[in-house]
């Protein structure tokens, strides 16, 4: 995120697409709601689904899935036509406006309109209240990276952003809602293939040098490492042949599930580490049992990158370990004497090889925490991030057009399935699904659909129906619901039994190469 939190309440005018708030996050979207039931904020909220944000809603545009660019242009063309656009802003802090205003032109709201299924007055209105806001901060969350144009939808967001000047000051910014806890954290110490910690560049001969510095060793590689969704498809081609898996349940979440299952059947060797026997364990040749947060002690970075303590309550079960200790034991076994005493010698490395963290100390954060960039220890952190330049000096407008996704509903497949999160569980369930009291909320899988495309297809309301794509099929209870737009049917994927993603598209993004999980194709049959 740009900015915190609770900076969310300072705005005018609040945007929130692609994130079922009250579900996935369900704490801050209390600041939402607050910010516009006691302090007049209007709220925007752009999503297919009838989410129960939209309740609270100034205005809600419902588009077709896989339309984002077309109703982000769609508003920034409004925006420049009305002459609404922050002139002063675009001048001192952007680059390549000519080049966003002539891609633009052409997404009339009547145009639009063809391609969303957004009423064109609805675009007008939109574009007038957020371009008017003193404020205006946008939330977004999977519903827009998960896409084959995830990263021309998040450009395309920022270049709103640029456009109303709403960067660097209280009560805006663009800020994605991270979809697990220490997912931010994770990236910053370069969990990412081509970066080391702080995201310095694995190309970058001097940022090479620290680190062989930092860890005595010499020849660290300079090419970029692989991303997870195209390792699987090499394990079923047989280029890789052994996965080491932390943390993490792939045969649930990953896409196009019946694909994975034979991927990772052809490895030769498979590690697990994790706090259950989860489904991707059960495959394992070895699984290494570690601790879970309740039971260690260390930082996490949440998403408005606020860097904060976690301590241990408990003891860990049986002979489960520290992930990190977990870790070194295996590197000390492999000729590499990764030697920590405790978790805080390794935050303190951290801290001396990546610049944005290097004046967060366990001293300073003891009560609570900081926001990175905190580049010294006698600086206060940064809550709002381009107050004055962005990283790069000007921000750079990306005259980006639309595409449509990567699969098209035809007579065989006339619906679109799209894929999310309930309230009462977490991803793939690893941790919610064995509560008792979350389980009678949420006992089964379903599958949401409109009352006429119910009617359309002969689907009753909790009858049990087959529900396939091009890579396979689940049988699932149907939902009939108000919160369903024709045309478009909705199934979490926190059910192993019946995973979503043995349905969808492993169709990849090409800069960030995250799947097409947000749409796919799919038909409906009665269960025998």
């Amino acid at each position: 995120m740009t900015n915190t939190i609770g900076d969310v309440e300072e705005a005018d005018v609040i945007l929130v697409t692609g994130s079922n708030t009250t579900e996935n996050h369900p704490v801050l979207s209390s600041f939402v709601k607050r910010a516009v039931k006691y302090k007049n904020a209007k709220l925007l909220v752009v999503d297919p689904r009838q989410i129960k944000l939209t309740k609270f809603a100034d205005h809600w545009l419902r588009p077709n899935l896989g339309t984002d660019v077309a109703w982000i242009n769609g508003l920034m063309h409004v925006i420049i036509a009305e002459n609404l656009h922050d002139k002063a802003f675009i001048e001192s802090r952007t680059t390549d406006f000519e080049g966003l205003k002539s891609m633009v032109e052409k997404f009339t709201p009547d145009y639009v309109a063809q391609i969303t299924g957004i009423p064109a007055q609805q675009i007008i209105d939109a574009a007038r209240m957020y371009a008017k806001a003193r404020a205006g901060a946008i939330l977004y969350c999977m519903g827009i990276t998960q896409h084959t144009t995830g990263t021309d939808n998040v450009k395309s967001l920022a270049n709103l952003a640029m456009l109303s000047g709403n960067l660097g000051i209280p009560g805006g910014g663009v800020n994605p809602l991270r979809g697990q806890n220490n997912v931010q954290g994770a990236c910053d110490v370069g969990g990412l293939p081509n970066v080391y910690t702080g995201y310095q560049p694995v190309t970058d001969e001097a940022v090479r040098k620290k680190m062989e510095d930092a860890w005595g060793v010499t020849g660290l590689s300079e090419k970029n490492g692989l991303t997870v969704t195209k390792m699987v498809p090499m394990a079923h081609d047989g280029d890789i042949k052994a996965f080491y898996i932390i943390g993490e349940n792939p045969l649930v979440s990953d896409p196009d599930l019946n694909h994975a299952e034979k991927s990772f059947a052809n490895l030769d060797f498979l590690v697990v580490q994790d706090i259950f026997m989860t489904e991707t364990a059960q495959m394992a040749d070895v699984v290494l049992p570690s601790a879970c947060f309740a039971e260690k002690d260390g930082t996490f970075t949440n998403t408005e990158r606020r860097v904060q303590r976690v301590r241990k309550a408990v003891d860990a079960p049986g002979g489960a370990w520290d992930d990190w200790k977990i870790t070194s034991e295996i590197a000390k076994r492999m000729g590499y004497p990764m030697a920590y005493k405790n978790c805080r010698e390794i935050f303190d490395e951290i801290r001396k090889v990546t610049p944005s963290y290097a004046g967060i100390t366990y001293e300073r954060i003891e009560r609570e925490g900081l926001h990175w960039p905190c580049p010294s220890q006698d600086h206060p952190g940064t809550p709002i991030l381009h107050t004055q330049q962005f990283t790069r000096g000007k921000g750079v407008f990306h005259a980006i057009d639309y595409i449509a996704p990567a699969e098209k509903v035809d007579d065989e497949y006339p619906l679109y399935l799209t894929t999310g999160r309930v309230l009462y569980h977490y991803h793939t369930g690893t941790m919610t699904r064995r509560t008792e009291g979350l389980n009678e909320r949420a006992p089964e899988s379903f599958v949401e659909i409109s009352a006429e495309d119910a009617k359309k297809f002969g689907i009753e309301d909790e009858s049990t129906i087959n529900v396939a794509s091009r890579r396979g099929q689940i049988t699932v209870r149907a939902k009939v619901s108000d919160q369903a737009v024709s045309g478009t049917v909705f199934i979490p994927f926190h059910f192993a039994e019946a995973a979503a993603n043995k349905l969808t598209n492993a169709a990849l993004d090409p800069v960030s190469n995250i799947p097409e999980y947000k749409v796919c194709a799919i038909k409906l049959s009665s269960a025998a």
